[in-house]
């Protein structure tokens, strides 16, 4: 199967907030694709909107690295829980190559999304999973890792990019 284009920042489509899946099912063969490009490019997630389709859906496999492929296709997601404890830690991203950034984020989450039969599914996720789908669901949202940092940290990591590409 092939594999999709990722955009890189700052492509335009990277900030625009995507639009509801009302058939989870047609978009099957995109998610598949979407997955395979992730594994293809040695990520852990990847976001519609990344491979310029701007619709709310994101693939992960947070674990892939470390023992079987176990993904995630995750539709319409919302986080409906969220723990008052709180994360740092460092974050990069296929859509902005050779950059990462600390970046705080809650350390468990509940996530509740459609899958591609329209199943609503719910999962109480932690650790890297919890980070993961976090950073996958700001993508849908419009929302890239430099959103995520204070001003002066985001004009380094902002000039340090553009000096790679």
């Amino acid at each position: 199967m092939s594999t999709l284009p990722i955009l890189h920042w700052p492509d335009t489509r990277l900030a625009t907030v995507c639009e509801r899946v009302d058939r989870p099912s047609a978009i099957s063969q995109l998610a598949e694709k979407m997955l395979r490009t992730m594994y293809d490019a040695k990520g852990r997630g990847l976001a519609a909107p990344q491979v310029g389709v701007l619709a709310r859906l994101f693939v992960m496999d947070p674990t892939w690295k470390d023992s079987a492929e176990s993904p995630y296709v995750c539709i319409n997601p919302q986080i409906t829980d969220r723990s008052e404890e709180l994360v740092t830690g460092e974050e990069a991203c296929l859509s902005i190559p050779g950059i990462s950034a600390d970046v705080t984020r809650h350390a468990e989450i509940t996530l509740w999304w459609q899958d591609v039969d329209s199943v609503w599914v719910e999962e109480r996720l932690t650790g890297f999973a919890a980070v993961c789908a976090q950073h996958e669901l700001d993508h849908l949202d419009g929302v890239v890792i430099f959103d995520r940092v204070n001003n002066e940290m985001r004009t380094r990591l902002e000039q340090d990019y553009k000096v790679q590409g």
